[in-house]
């Protein structure tokens, strides 16, 4: 009994010293050398809700510490007055080469990925971004890429011909299977599906292909079939017709600017994802914050503009000139290669889906040559200026999740690597976005869409500075190539 009084007695110490530790880790913090610290800012962390000033430590690429006293570092980042927010991840970025890289860094983009459309040769892809890219970078495994090869279409970034407008017999929907799965076996970061684009690919060749991405565990990308109010063609008939595959085949579904695919049915298609997602279906939608959107003029999804009316050509804008469209000046511009600017949604539908908590944020940019779309450097600057600080239809917290903790979230189970991105915690990545929240704006037009967002001071990646003071840092080249967990089902 003696003796078990003492052990009882000494329980208390032993437990206070066993937590000596854990109360000296802020002094250790405190007393470390970091590579980078960025001091004083205001951390806001979605998963946590974490949101208060503190210094971020960082060594070898990682959150190492979150103090909130002082922290040393070899290059200390001044954030007082500035946001400190997990770097944004788009899941929908075309332009996928330095020049577009450079604008999403002016944004707080650390990771841009190739989803919808995809990639027709993933290892090929990855290898000549591996070494040189300014941030991350990934893609998928294209279902139009495949369609485009197997049924040799004579496009290059988009079908042209056969791959838009020809049925797929059985032998070539195992080959664009094949196509697909050999991406996917190579790391791809899903299955890209863009419907609008092969109007012939009849549902069963759709199933076809979740059935692809199902067998390793992928979700797929989908650009739905077409955004009209009537059936057949509606917006909400080709919701369905993706979430139904998903749903048969077990493939997680991604429906990619619900915005433009939705417009004035954008009530009732975020109805069929809620109901679709409360019925334990892995579904999840993005949009952009513009009523606008964008394609190449030569492609099948303009095929509904040849027989239409004549006031459906104003609604088009070359990208090249700037000047809207006639009948006449639509037919002798419609050639490969050439862009479009499609104005069709309105800004209520617009702000519906950018504020429904259903939708991540992704900007389906591409500039090519300082001509695109302003979506490309404007969507994060939008999102924190116009909806967060002017008109306050979104939180702070609410925008930085939509832009980064969301789209890591709908990847982490193909790729875990994204457990560690699009949070502000010990452990994570260190690629992050400091931007001052007073003056972040989107500065890009329709005429002049490479103008970059302004407000953002400071970008990491990997824990290297890419933006210093508001200025794209050369000749460092920190991103990586981010590839899935290659999980094929038995």
């Amino acid at each position: 009994m003696i003796r078990s009084r003492a052990m009882f007695a000494l329980c208390p110490l032993l437990v206070s010293l066993a937590a000596l530790p854990l109360l000296a880790r802020p002094l250790s913090a405190q007393s470390a050398r970091y590579d980078v610290v960025i001091a004083d800012g205001r951390v806001i962390d979605p998963e946590t809700k974490l949101d208060a000033v503190r210094s971020v430590g960082i060594t070898n690429g990682k959150i190492v510490a979150i103090s909130a006293g002082p922290l040393s570092g070899k290059q200390v980042i001044d954030a007082k007055g500035l946001v400190v927010a997990p770097g944004f991840i788009d899941l929908h970025v075309h332009g996928q080469n330095d020049e577009n890289y450079r604008l999403y860094a002016l944004g707080g983009v650390t990771t841009a990925l190739e989803l919808e459309v995809g990639a027709a040769d993933v290892p090929s892809w990855y290898a000549e971004r591996e070494g040189k890219a300014l941030i991350n970078f990934g893609a998928s495994a294209g279902h139009i890429k495949a369609r485009m090869a197997v049924m040799k279409d004579g496009g290059s970034f988009l079908p042209l011909d056969h791959a838009g407008h020809d049925v797929a017999s059985d032998e070539q929907i195992a080959a664009i299977r094949r196509h697909i799965e050999t991406g996917l076996a190579a790391g791809a970061i899903g299955v890209g599906m863009g419907l609008q684009y092969t109007p012939a690919a009849s549902k069963y060749e759709v199933l076809e292909a979740f059935r692809s991405a199902a067998k390793y565990h992928a979700p797929v990308f989908v650009h739905s079939r077409a955004f009209g109010t009537n059936d057949p063609g509606s917006s909400v008939e080709s919701f369905m017709e993706v979430i139904a595959a998903s749903a048969i085949s077990g493939a997680p579904v991604h429906l990619v600017h619900l915005n433009s695919m939705s417009l004035t049915s954008t009530p009732k298609t975020l109805a069929l994802v809620q109901e679709a997602r409360s019925r334990g279906l892995d579904v999840t939608a993005e949009a952009y914050p513009y009523s606008a959107g964008m394609t190449e003029i030569s492609s099948p999804l303009l095929d509904q503009f040849v027989n239409g009316p004549d006031s459906m050509f104003s609604k088009l804008m070359l990208v090249s000139t700037g000047e809207r469209l006639t009948r006449a000046t639509f037919t002798a511009n419609r050639k490969p290669g050439g862009m479009v600017i499609l104005f069709l949604n309105t800004p209520e539908m617009e702000a519906m889906a950018m504020t429904s908590p259903l939708t991540s944020i992704a900007s389906d940019g591409r500039i090519e040559n300082g001509l695109g779309h302003p979506r490309t450097t404007g969507t994060s600057g939008r999102t924190l200026g116009y909806y967060v600080r002017e008109t306050k239809q979104l939180s702070l917290t609410e925008a930085i999740r939509k832009l980064a903790l969301m789209p890591a979230q709908r990847l982490e189970k193909i790729a875990p690597q994204f457990r560690n991105k699009g949070r502000i915690k010990v452990g994570a990545d260190a690629d992050i976005a400091v931007f001052d929240p007073a003056t972040v704006i989107d500065q890009s037009t329709y005429q002049r869409p490479a103008t970059p967002s302004i407000g953002f001071r400071w970008v990491l990646v990997n824990g290297i500075p890419v933006v210093k003071n508001g200025t794209v840092a050369e000749d460092v080249h920190p991103g990586h190539g981010e590839r899935a967990l290659v999980q094929q089902l038995r």
